[in-house]
């Protein structure tokens, strides 16, 4: 555990101490995210702060080549395969940053890093269904291959999708690469794994880099992630899901005779990438019922919705913070614990604090609204009940005094 510390701190401090060199950078490049209708910032502000991420995540795999405990995730080329499709990414990303590809472009160089990462080894194996007995199926090359690929564009679009505000890519990447870490870290502890296992250090370096670049990020930003930033998170994420349960078989577990044990290792991945999913998959199906393509962009994201509730944006932020930790640390305690009560619990007291949280500025506003009809209603029938509210009954009216006689001005003898 020292050791990840070790490279978590070290992708941590590269990173923030590279973000100013590469937003002077970007500044000199013009990388500049003009405000658009859509944005929620206000003035152009540089992006390209996934170059300063890499940075810090090549460094930090550098030092664990270092250490005498991480050195076994290289045994394999799993590790390697993931730093340098991140690069192929992130230089995708700095161009779609300056340059504005086409989402053809984009998706191709997607691809392109995608199949690099599945070259060295990084492939779904193994997919367990806890339904009809289907149980582990084994994938091969023509299955797993493309199912890796389509996993990875996945999360990386579903990673470009949330990064709206200021500082919510990079938490919830944060939140998503330390709860994976928790999980890699745990089958590793238990038996089913190495405790020095390629996920592990994936998602270790990944959740350094994006804490070391959120203090530059969150509200109000001074720098972006951007393309390249977001779509290196999503990669490494893939990478990290792909590796951590995509080649345990789950039905090796000491837990096999409980339904949920069996299929956590399918459902770690989804509770931790569901904020992202969730958002993907409304966006696409908003636009196609609307006849728009896809890709087209709108004002109806997730934090777009928490903004237009009522919340500030430091509060959709955390709200969005708090709802993917809940998800993501939830769904890994209940594969460490088994599912007990304590945890139910717990995780059910959660979701009604953050069911309040969120509807809180529609509660506020309908409160102030009944408030406001009700001080309305006492003031009516206080005029009404007062002695001086109440109507006088009309009298005649009392006659008017004689016009005073009308006096000529005119001298006596003089016609008008």
């Amino acid at each position: 555990m020292r050791e990840y510390a070790v490279v978590l701190l070290t992708a941590a401090v590269v990173t923030f101490l590279a973000t100013p060199v590469v937003r002077v950078a970007a500044v000199r490049l013009r990388m500049m995210a003009a405000p658009r209708e859509r944005d929620v910032h206000v003035i152009p502000t540089p992006r390209g702060g996934g170059v300063a991420m890499y940075l810090g995540v090549a460094a930090a795999v550098l030092v664990a080549g270092r250490l005498p405990a991480l050195q076994r995730t290289f045994d394999d080329s799993q590790t390697i395969g993931v730093l340098i499709a991140g690069g192929v990414i992130c230089l995708l990303g700095v161009l779609d940053d300056r340059f504005s590809l086409d989402p053809l472009t984009k998706l191709t160089g997607q691809i392109a890093a995608a199949g690099v990462m599945v070259l060295f080894g990084v492939q779904l194996l193994y997919l367990f269904l806890p339904v009809a007995d289907i149980g582990t199926l084994i994938l091969g090359p023509s299955v797993g291959v493309p199912a890796t690929i389509l996993l990875t564009l996945l999360t990386v679009n579903a990673l470009n999708f949330i990064d709206g505000l200021d500082g919510l890519a990079a938490g919830v990447s944060a939140i998503a690469a330390l709860a994976f870490f928790a999980y890699s870290y745990h089958l590793g502890l238990v038996g089913y794994d190495d405790v020095a296992s390629a996920p592990a250090l994936i998602t270790a370096v990944l959740a350094g880099a994006c804490l070391g670049f959120l203090p530059h990020n969150f509200s109000p930003a001074r720098i972006f992630m951007g393309d390249s930033g977001s779509m290196l998170v999503g990669l490494m994420l893939s990478a990290a899901a792909v590796s951590a349960t995509g080649q345990a078989d789950p039905q090796t577990f000491d837990s096999a005779a409980s339904l949920l044990p069996l299929a956590l290792p399918l459902l770690v991945p989804v509770a931790v990438l569901f904020i992202p999913f969730a958002d993907l998959v409304m966006a696409v199906i908003r636009r196609t019922r609307r006849g728009q393509s896809p890709f087209s962009p709108d004002k109806m994201h997730l934090h777009h919705r928490l903004l237009s509730i009522g919340h500030s944006h430091r509060r959709a932020v955390l709200i969005m913070y708090f709802w993917a930790a809940l998800l993501s640390f939830g769904a890994v305690a209940l594969s460490i614990t088994g599912g007990t009560a304590n945890v139910l619990v717990v995780i059910g007291a959660l979701l009604v604090v953050g069911v309040v949280v969120v509807l809180s500025p529609r509660a506020r506003r309908a409160a102030i609204a009944a408030r406001q009809a009700k001080l309305a209603a006492m003031r009516e029938r206080s005029r009404s009940t007062h002695p001086t509210g109440r109507a006088v009954p009309s009298a005649s009216p009392a006659p008017a005094p004689p016009a005073p006689p009308v006096v000529s001005s005119t001298p006596a003898g003089v016609r008008r």
